[in-house]
């Protein structure tokens, strides 16, 4: 175990240079960024001067690409503060962009933690429901919902919530936030901490659509396979119960898989909804993500990106570790 934990967090190392050299080429190549934007607001022409540009870009911490030197030398100075630990200063909050996501994940891991365990809540008992009644009427129902979650795009999805229950019956606050604008400065922690829940019920409901359904076929498909197994089959036949059968011998079965598939949510769990903070306009790190993509927030981008391949190494690494732990017949030797 120790051995191949040392080989892939040594391929770990090879994966992030390569993510780190893509994720630089291709943000350095976006056709507009916030200094664009900055010196066409000071120009009178709208013509940018490349060496008040190469300016601000040395001001900010970042070589201009306009040469190959400038490109290398652009690179090597960010994946030096990077291996630092510094990722850099937004350039549009001024802010350090690791402080920035630190200070905004923990509304983004909260959202995608409760909607994740919600989500495994209603997912793995009628996951396995659906399996053991294979072309029942409930698993057609079931597949046809699941059908229509799946399909429904998250700002579709969370726009129609907004109108239906914001709008025309004002149950929830229209204009999104994490917090009622009128509520007192003065209000208490459980009447702030009310509000807030109030407020973030509609985007997990979002979330938690978005994602059960795949969820639920996932569970439905790997509980047939255990069910078509000779060892359920020898456990009907010594006479046990379909009870005992299905929730001693196919669930702890089906839940092997379902563990690794937990393992590689981290990135989503830190990384924050995008799109869903940005529709319910939630002080998310998804949703300054895409208001710093918006503006062309190089720093922001760059640091924001790396994050997620970090977490996404780490997950993959964690779901191949918890898939050998809940299956001893697994051996990492590789």
């Amino acid at each position: 175990m120790a051995k191949y934990i040392i080989k892939r967090l040594l391929l770990a190392v090879f994966i992030l240079f390569g993510v780190s050299v893509i994720l630089y080429a291709l943000v350095r190549c976006m056709p507009v960024t916030i200094i664009d934007s900055k010196l066409a607001a000071l120009s009178t022409t709208g013509a940018l001067d490349p060496e008040i540009k190469a300016q601000f870009y040395a001001a900010y911490g970042l070589e201009e690409v306009t040469t190959f030197k400038g490109i290398i030398t652009g690179y090597f100075t960010w994946l030096g503060n990077i291996l630092q630990g510094d990722l850099g200063t937004s350039w549009t909050s001024g802010m350090e962009v690791s402080d920035m996501i630190f200070k905004n994940m923990g509304v983004s891991f909260g959202i995608s933690f409760v909607s994740l365990i919600l989500e495994l809540i209603i997912a793995i008992p009628l996951g396995i429901k659906c399996a053991c009644n294979q072309y029942g009427k409930l698993d057609y129902v079931v597949t046809v919902l699941v059908m229509i979650g799946i399909s429904f795009p998250s700002f579709f999805l969370g726009n129609l919530l907004i109108k239906w229950f914001g709008v025309d019956l004002g149950w929830f606050d229209a204009s999104g936030g994490l917090y009622s604008a009128d509520l007192p400065t003065d209000a208490t922690f459980w009447e702030r901490l009310g509000d807030m829940l109030w407020h973030l019920v509609l985007p997990m409901f979002v979330l938690v659509v978005l994602n059960v359904g795949s969820t639920i076929r996932y569970m439905r498909t790997n509980t047939l396979e255990v069910l078509s197994a000779d060892y359920i089959r020898t456990a009907r036949a010594k006479g046990l119960s379909e009870t005992k059968v299905v929730y001693k011998h196919v669930f702890r079965n089906t839940m092997i898989p379902l563990v690794t598939m937990l393992a590689g949510t981290l990135p989503g769990l830190f990384g924050g909804a995008m799109i869903t903070e940005t529709v319910f306009n939630l002080p998310g790190i998804g949703n300054i993500a895409y208001s710093a993509l918006s503006a062309g927030d190089i720093p922001f981008i760059m640091g924001y990106n790396m994050f997620i391949a970090v977490l996404t190494v780490i997950g993959i690494l964690l779901s191949d570790l918890a898939y050998a732990l809940v299956d001893p017949r697994v051996k990492l030797t590789k």
